[in-house]
């Protein structure tokens, strides 16, 4: 059993327990991997994500949306209807996604988000340097070297997209 301590705007610590979440195939890797998403949007650290921080994130990562598509997509996501996205629904969301018909042209756009304008055609270490900074996520090389590794299936040191799709959708 694997827990991972989180902290939420009140005083008190709340324990995250992976084995609540290894459902429809999720490994604990995948569960802790999803949280630590979860976790870069939640910026106040509330346990939720609301629209300002939605809307930041996807600023952040070069997607420029409009209140409404927002509020869409928000009302997507809130299955309980608070205005807030909490673990619960997000996971559900990154798993209902991942098994979307769309996935791999949602992918393609992701993959071209991290590889900017450079008109490189593989991600590399620069690539995963430039979103950490653009989300504020501070990652040593070490980790970002092994994101790479464990995606560079043709040992090239670089993550091409069928690379990049196979471990998004976890076919590696």
């Amino acid at each position: 059993k694997t827990t991972v301590k989180t902290t939420t705007a009140a005083p008190a610590k709340t324990t995250f327990d992976t084995k609540n979440y290894e459902k429809n195939g999720l490994t604990e890797d995948e569960v802790l991997e999803i949280r630590e998403a979860f976790d870069l949007f939640d910026t106040d650290k509330s346990g939720e994500i609301d629209v300002a921080e939605l809307k930041q994130a996807l600023l952040n990562l070069g997607i420029d949306t409009k209140n409404q598509t927002l509020q869409n997509m928000l009302a997507d996501i809130d299955k309980n209807g608070d205005a807030n996205i909490d673990f619960d629904e997000f996971i559900n969301m990154m798993t209902a996604k991942m098994s979307d018909k769309d996935t791999r042209e949602d992918l393609e756009k992701v993959f071209e988000l991290f590889l900017g304008d450079d008109n490189s055609d593989k991600i590399d270490i620069r690539h995963l340097k430039r979103v950490c900074k653009e989300l504020n996520e501070n990652m040593s090389d070490d980790e970002l070297n092994e994101m790479i590794v464990r995606a560079d299936t043709d040992r090239d040191g670089k993550v091409g997209f069928e690379e990049f799709y196979a471990i998004m959708t976890k076919k590696i």
